[in-house]
């Protein structure tokens, strides 16, 4: 009964084009309603029809707390990810502090994938957080402690940027080709299991991600 609900939902052109644009990470409403130019009063209606089979979630951001990102359901939609969808130069994670997050996407993406990666953050601190560092050592994650670094010393034209952060997404605005991950922060509650929960989101998301993604110089 929930396969054929989900199939259902998926059914109608609307609803799947609100799949594919949701299919790398996240969006606000605003967003998807700007990206696929698509009325307010139809996407409201297609969002619902894809939360009640399951489909789409939603969740308050941490930045901006009057707005809401929509994310796919990984298990119900597992068989949609593609098998490429990209070519990169390199790949950035930012977030707002660029000492726990971003700096584990990039040693994990690392690990998977031959792209090259780099991390940044909007507010830099002033070092890479104990439990980011604590969390790394515990699951075997290369994590240097190098210095936190600022987006503008950081990104370049061609990057493929992902932002980890609710709030270094919203301020870094919309932009053509950027993906957002609506990641939880872990520093907020500081303990071991908010770093493993977090290392956990990362890894899976980059092991669903990186086979997307080419190092552009392969590209014929």
């Amino acid at each position: 009964m929930r396969r054929a609900a989900v199939h259902a939902a998926l059914g109608d052109p609307g609803r799947l084009a609100i799949v594919d644009a949701l299919v790398l990470g996240e969006a606000s409403p605003s967003e998807l309603q700007t990206l696929l130019a698509m009325p307010s009063n139809l996407l409201a209606h297609h969002v619902k029809v894809l939360e009640r089979a399951g489909v789409l979630t939603r969740h308050r951001s941490e930045g901006d707390r009057r707005r809401t990102y929509l994310a796919l359901d990984p298990g119900t939609v597992e068989g949609l990810w593609p098998a490429r969808m990209r070519d990169a130069v390199r790949v950035v994670f930012v977030c707002t502090g660029n000492s726990a997050r971003s700096q584990l996407a990039a040693a994990l993406w690392r690990a998977e994938s031959t792209v090259p990666a780099a991390s940044a953050g909007t507010h830099p601190a002033p070092a890479v957080h104990p439990g980011a560092l604590a969390v790394a050592r515990r699951r075997g994650v290369p994590l240097a402690a190098a210095a936190p670094r600022h987006v503008d010393d950081v990104l370049a034209a061609d990057d493929v940027v992902i932002t980890v952060c609710d709030a270094a997404h919203e301020e870094l605005g919309d932009a053509p080709g950027r993906l957002h991950w609506s990641v939880a922060d872990p520093v907020r509650r500081g303990d071991d299991a908010a770093f493993d929960a977090t290392l956990d989101e990362l890894s899976v998301r980059i092991a669903r991600f990186a086979p997307a993604v080419r190092p552009a110089e392969e590209v014929p």
